[in-house]
Formats: structure tokens, C-alpha cells, sequence
């Protein structure tokens, strides 16, 4: 990118053009924990001092209060909406299955979804399904919210390929192939060892092209997008990471695969992760925005834009649940103490395959970036380096509708 160019737009007006254009967050996590109002606060004091749930178990019985409370109360719809309207987002891809254990996988993300349909259903007409690019112009259009039903891992189908045409009718759109670790279709960024796609997993890529579906890589290894990029009859996505080339992490993408995913007619969405945009505890957007820059050097204009991965404060996507300090009060805390309170454990083991080196810890923040609600402050800094309204536009969201469209139809 030309260094030198300047803005074409006030802090003001970028401001008031964030509020106009097309803005698609290609991993914003707005079903678990963007909403928490007293009546979730009462309960989550109740089961602290009670002492029996651990965090997750607390965590997953405040997601269920959240459809509960936005149906019954005309205050808690204004109250969730309000937080898409401060962050300027029209449509967000939204994960309905991250990582989890073998067992209860299936049922963990059926009944996830559900959650996810009673949260559209309660929210009547202002937020919608998306499930394909006709539907993401209108809200647009319309001015309301959408959502994009997508997985994180294919756990949940186990070895059932059928289970996608299943998930499919029930709105799924985008599935990555992995999590962090191995799972039945192929190997993940943090695993031991870093293959590529299974036989299973080529079957996999292969039903989710028969349903335009998009294949999405974001957290698979590098030989896992190889394998996706050659076996898959449409483009992929990396729909959230980061480069390699300006800051590694396992988490990243090296520039030739990020070229390769263009080259095929891909997306990549550059995710706002502190301690994944820089090794060390001072990031910033200036930081996050030079993965922005590199990526559209490898890959051009027309196929990067961007994913927040924030949930809540903190370092890594987070939630908007105010734990006690003992319990976290991040969900990676505990790979920071010595003696975690036990209750702030994962039960069992860590299906979701961070480890210290992964820079998920309270001091890794960016504080220009670090809730959903700071998203305009990434188009104040896009404009602020130079880029053009088209460039704008293209970035925020028309380039993902591009791709989408490409795929889903």
C-alpha cells in the first residue's frame, strides 16, 4: 500500500460513512455473551456464591437465559441492538459450534442453533437469517441485522456426512474444517503434528461444495487449506486470522497459502486479536492494520476484509459476563496461574487447544480494540492510512458479499 497517501475523510464524516456503508464482520460471536443484562448478573452472583457450577457450566446456562430474557423483555431487545448499532454492523457471521469434545458434540451444536433461531425469533424483524448474498443485500437494504449461521469445527457431525445436509437445512452456511486441534476430517493450527485432510475430510469438503456451503480454514493448519484449496470446486475462506509474515503465530496464515486462497477466488478476514496481530503486550490497531495492508499486498484489494473475533473486553474473543476474578475472569485465564480456581477450568480436557505461547493472556489487549462496540475505530484507522472510498467499501463488506455469493449463491 502507498504509505503516503492521505485521508479522504474527517473523523466525523468516516464516522458517519461507517454508519452508511456495508459493513460485514466475517466473525463477530454475537449469540454467546454479547448480551448480559441484571436479570443474567443476579443469576450469575447466585451461582458463584453457590459454588457448584464451574465456568463453563455457568457460561452456558447464562446463553440459555439470553433468548428467555430478549422474549420477554422490550428493554433487552433495545439493550442487544444497541450493541450491533454502536458497532456499525450490518451482517456478522455468527458461530453456532466451536470446539468440544467428541461426546455430545452433535447435540451441544443442534441445540445451539436452536438458541441461535429462538434469538432471530425474538428479535422479530430487525435481525434475520441469512442464508444466501440476496438475503445479506437486503438487510442491508432494509436497514436491520443479519446473521450467518456458521461451525468452527466439524466435530459435530462425527463421522456422519449426512448431518451437514441436516445442519444445512437448518441454516448452517460456513464451516471450517477444524478448531486448534485434530478431529476426524483433518489436523488443526496448535496440534503436535500438522498434516492435511483426511480421506474423510476430502468426502467432507466435497458434500459442503454439493450444498454451497463455504469451506472456511481459518484455524486448520497450512496443510489443511492446501488440501482444501485442491479438492474444493469452489473458493475458500479463511474467514478470521491473521499473517504470518508480519507477526507468526500458529494461528496465522503464511503469505503463499493466503495468495493461493485468492488465486482460487477466496476471502481471507483479517482477524483483531491482540496477542495474534503482535508479539508483545502493547498491540494496536496501527498493528492490526499492517496485516490488513500485507495481506492486500499478496492478495489484492478485492479479496481481504475483516473479521473483529470479539465477543467482549479482553484478549481474545471473550464475552460480556462479568466473572469474578477467581472464575477468570477471561476464558483463558487459567492457562496463566499457577493455582486457577478449579472452577475456572475447562471439565476435562482443553478441547479448545490454546496454550501459553498463543498470547491469549489479560495483558495481551488492544485498547483502541477491545469489545465489539470499538468497531468503528477500525474504519477510522483504514481511512486514516489512506484508503479510498471504493477500497472502503470493498474491505467492509463488498468483498465478502462477493465471495459469498460465489459460493452460497
Amino acid at each position: 500500500m502507498n504509505v503516503n497517501r492521505k485521508p479522504f475523510l474527517t473523523p466525523g464524516e468516516t464516522l458517519e460513512f461507517h454508519k452508511d456503508v456495508l459493513v460485514v464482520d466475517t466473525k463477530m460471536p454475537a449469540n454467546h455473551g454479547l448480551f448480559y443484562n441484571d436479570n443474567m448478573r443476579e443469576a450469575m452472583k447466585n451461582w458463584v456464591e453457590d459454588g457448584r457450577l464451574s465456568r463453563s457450566e455457568i457460561q452456558a446456562n447464562l446463553y440459555e437465559m439470553t433468548v428467555k430474557e430478549l422474549k420477554a423483555s422490550e428493554k433487552s431487545r433495545k439493550e442487544y441492538l444497541g450493541i450491533w448499532e454502536e458497532a456499525g454492523v450490518n451482517v456478522a457471521s455468527v458461530t453456532y459450534a466451536g470446539p468440544h469434545s467428541p461426546d455430545g458434540a452433535f447435540e451441544t451444536a443442534t441445540r445451539s442453533l436452536m438458541q441461535g433461531r429462538g434469538t432471530i425469533d425474538a428479535l422479530g424483524d430487525d435481525l434475520r437469517l441469512v442464508l444466501n448474498a440476496d438475503d445479506l443485500e437486503r438487510v442491508y437494504k432494509d436497514n436491520v441485522k443479519g446473521v450467518i449461521f456458521d461451525f468452527q469445527d466439524t466435530t459435530s457431525i462425527g463421522g456422519d456426512l449426512n448431518r451437514l445436509d441436516m445442519f444445512h437445512n437448518m441454516g448452517l452456511r460456513i464451516v471450517q474444517l477444524t478448531y486448534n486441534l485434530r478431529n476426524l476430517v483433518g489436523d488443526g493450527c496448535t496440534e503436535r503434528y500438522k498434516t492435511g485432510l483426511t480421506y474423510f475430510g476430502i468426502e467432507v469438503v466435497e458434500r459442503l461444495n454439493e450444498l454451497n456451503m463455504v469451506v472456511d480454514v481459518s484455524h486448520c493448519s497450512q496443510q489443511v487449506g492446501w488440501d482444501a484449496i485442491k479438492f474444493s470446486k469452489s473458493p475458500i475462506m479463511v474467514t478470521h486470522s491473521t499473517s504470518n509474515a508480519v507477526c507468526y503465530h500458529d494461528r496465522g496464515k503464511d503469505d503463499d497459502l493466503a495468495k493461493a486462497v485468492a488465486d482460487n477466488g477466496g476471502f481471507f478476514g483479517v482477524a483483531a486479536i491482540a496477542g495474534f496481530v503482535k508479539n508483545d503486550i502493547n498491540a494496536t490497531l496501527d498493528d492490526y492494520v499492517d496485516h490488513v495492508e500485507h495481506l492486500i499486498d499478496v492478495m489484492g484489494i478485492d479479496n481481504v476484509g475483516i473479521a473483529s473475533d470479539k465477543c467482549g473486553p479482553g484478549p481474545g474473543t471473550e464475552t460480556m459476563y462479568e466473572f469474578p476474578e477467581a472464575l477468570g475472569p477471561f476464558d483463558t485465564s487459567f492457562l496463566f496461574k499457577d493455582s486457577p480456581d478449579p472452577r475456572s477450568k475447562p471439565l476435562g480436557f482443553n478441547w479448545a487447544g490454546f496454550r501459553p505461547e498463543h498470547r491469549l493472556s489479560d495483558q495481551h489487549r488492544m485498547a483502541d480494540f477491545d469489545k465489539p462496540t470499538d468497531w468503528p475505530n477500525i474504519t477510522l484507522k483504514l481511512v486514516e492510512r489512506g484508503f479510498n472510498e471504493e477500497e472502503l467499501r470493498k474491505l467492509l463488506g463488498l468483498n465478502f458479499l462477493r465471495v459469498f455469493r460465489d459460493i452460497v449463491g
